[in-house]
């Protein structure tokens, strides 16, 4: 491909609390024309929290998309204008309760840009500090701490099923450097 499609047209087809819908018509460089649905999203934190040098804060919650109970690292949708490493901290505290005294960025990820331009930001969070979870009324979150060796078996029964999180494990067993260099939303 050498050019990127123009766009002839967008439409806004839907609005609610986390992400908008539109439908954009596209001309490509050999004059066809294609609809597109394209998902906006304002980004999100994918929180690996460290309590101890062998273990992972996990959390679990029922998922409606995929109609599934799952494991996964505390993550959460970005508030508009918010400091990555701020809304990490927020996050993992809400989700949590755990407070971080030490946080650092490991890089930021589209998450599925074939329809949705969602980018997250994952952060390293150490010097674990317990405390209140601060949930949303539509929250029911249940929080635990595994070993690696646990968080594997739940990969293995199919507890962990998400990609951040299975990233995240991916990390863990590494030298724990950046996951990338740079950041997708450059």
């Amino acid at each position: 491909m050498d050019s990127a499609p123009v766009v002839i047209s967008s439409q806004e087809r839907f609005t609610g609390r986390v992400f908008r819908v539109r439908t954009d018509e596209l001309r490509y460089g050999d004059g066809s024309v294609h609809r597109l649905d394209v998902i906006e999203h304002r980004g999100s934190y994918g929180i690996i929290a460290v309590p101890a040098e062998r273990g992972i804060v996990l959390v679990r919650q029922y998922r409606p998309a995929v109609a599934r109970v799952l494991w996964e690292i505390p993550a959460g949708t970005a508030e508009p204008d918010e400091d990555v490493l701020d809304g990490a901290r927020r996050e993992l505290a809400e989700e949590t309760g755990y407070r971080a005294r030490t946080v650092r960025s490991l890089g930021t990820f589209f998450m599925t840009p074939g329809f949705c331009n969602e980018v997250m930001h994952f952060v390293h969070a150490s010097e674990l500090e317990a405390g209140e979870q601060s949930l949303d009324d539509d929250e029911e979150i249940e929080t635990r701490v595994f070993t690696l060796e646990q968080a594997y078996e739940l990969v293995a029964r199919g507890e962990i099923a998400d990609a951040k999180t299975m990233l995240a494990l991916l990390w863990l067993q590494s030298d724990r450097g950046e996951l990338v260099p740079g950041r997708a939303d450059n």
